[in-house]
């Protein structure tokens, strides 16, 4: 089982081992839900999704979507598009494992920011030196 879950532990969730589709979504509400510039995602068949402890919040983030996240830690950790109520899609930076999920195609990139393709090449440093 693949498993992951919120930053302070109260949600935890496990899928089934296969391979997901992951994608890079740049839509302005991924960064307003997340406070990233982006969210990454994979693509689950909710038949192979469950919650093993707690249960998340959630937010109806559009006509066509419910959010939920961790009430306590507010962790994003999933989407459900109406469009699409076979699949849930979950965030990969709430998996335990996020590096075994590269994203394969980006999405909404009309509303990328601009400034991300200037970031890719930034070598690291202390900001606060």
């Amino acid at each position: 089982m693949i498993e992951g879950g919120c930053f302070c532990g109260k949600i935890r969730y496990a899928l089934k081992e296969r391979e997901y589709r992951t994608a890079n979504c740049h839509c302005s509400m991924c960064r307003r839900f997340s406070g990233a510039p982006f969210v990454t995602w994979i693509v689950v068949p909710t038949k192979g999704f469950e919650y093993t402890s707690g249960n998340p919040e959630s937010i109806r983030s559009s006509d066509g979507g419910m959010r939920y996240f961790c009430a306590s830690c507010g962790t994003p950790i999933a989407c459900v598009l109406d469009a699409y109520p076979k699949y849930i899609d979950v965030t990969v930076g709430s998996l335990d494992e996020p590096d075994r999920f590269v994203p394969t195609m980006a999405i909404h990139e009309d509303t990328k920011l601009a400034w991300l393709a200037q970031t890719e090449e930034l070598q690291e440093t202390d900001p606060k030196a």
